[in-house]
């Protein structure tokens, strides 16, 4: 059997093989040792070697602030629960093209949906950016699907879209919002032109908004990952995003058995990219954003200032 050994990080040995039990028997029938293919399926199940997708699970870095950021935000969920606020879980979907290109997954069907012979970006019809917020208390997911550029006012203008008409609604007795968010893209911590117009979404809402990021390298760990995205890939495995309203139908489907449920809407507003956070725009972020004391970087809120 042709075999080679591989280390993991955690110095296990993995035994694979490049060679399928048709041809295993071929060389086993060489070595004068002949089995056939169906016995080496057994042999192969009993010794657990089966096939297996390679594993994403080895983080990219670590934070030492890691513990004590989790602690903090089961902190705030609770008190947000205990209170009545909301708290929304948010993120921004991987960015799908519209047109007749192959998407993963397959699907049942009489026949196969037919797709290019090649992905080129160039042949779609358009890009779609599904912009996430998944309501904690709830169990509700809505999908903002913008049409340009996932930018901070992209996922500004979807946050206040939810909030002017599904929030609000649901919470009338609110008097804070919690948001989760991961620490990169159009939620990065780490920059200015983030909190500035997180600052604008709260003087809009008449709203005091607080957030807590969850540390680099610990994305996976928003609830929205776990809890909302992998159910709206499942309803759209396998389909062509022929048109938007073919996408936007399929995802209006991702449901469970334990209630989820799912709203679309598509905002088709033009974003500016490559916008950057002037002077004054940094004095007005220092001046308006109230930081915590624990861990400012992950850690901070805005009040109306109007």
């Amino acid at each position: 059997m042709k075999t080679r050994i591989a280390g993991d990080p955690d110095r296990v040995d993995i035994i694979f093989t490049d060679l399928s039990p048709c041809r295993l028997e071929e060389e086993l029938s060489a070595m004068n040792t002949p089995a056939s293919d169906d016995t080496i399926r057994q042999w192969l199940d009993e010794q657990n070697i089966g096939l297996r997708k390679i594993s994403k699970s080895i983080a990219g870095g670590s934070s030492p602030d890691r513990d004590t950021q989790f602690r903090r935000v089961a902190q705030l969920r609770e008190q947000y629960e205990s209170a009545g606020n909301p708290c929304f879980s948010v993120d921004t979907k991987a960015k799908e093209f519209i047109g007749r290109l192959f998407r993963h997954g397959r699907t049942r069907c009489s026949r196969a949906f037919r797709a290019f012979d090649h992905d080129f970006p160039s042949w779609a019809d358009g890009v779609l950016i599904p912009h996430g917020i998944f309501d904690l208390h709830r169990n509700r997911g809505h999908l903002n699907i913008g049409l340009s550029h996932d930018t901070s006012q992209f996922a500004c203008d979807s946050l206040m879209w939810y909030w002017n008409r599904i929030g609000r609604q649901c919470y009338p007795d609110a008097t804070s919002i919690l948001l989760l968010f991961d620490c990169g893209g159009s939620n990065a911590a780490n920059k200015h032109i983030v909190k500035y117009d997180l600052q604008q979404l709260s003087d809009a809402i008449g709203m005091e908004i607080r957030v807590a990021h969850y540390p680099s390298y610990c994305s996976k760990y928003n609830p929205i990952e776990r809890r909302f995205f992998p159910h709206v890939s499942r309803a759209c495995t396998g389909m062509l995003f022929d048109t938007l309203d073919t996408a936007v139908e399929l995802m209006r489907n991702a449901s469970t058995n334990t209630g989820l449920t799912t709203t679309v809407n598509v905002i088709r507003r033009v974003y500016e990219i490559g916008r950057n956070a002037t002077k004054d725009i940094k004095d007005f972020v220092l001046n308006t954003t109230i930081f915590d004391e624990l861990l400012s970087k992950w850690n901070y809120s805005f009040t109306p200032q109007t």
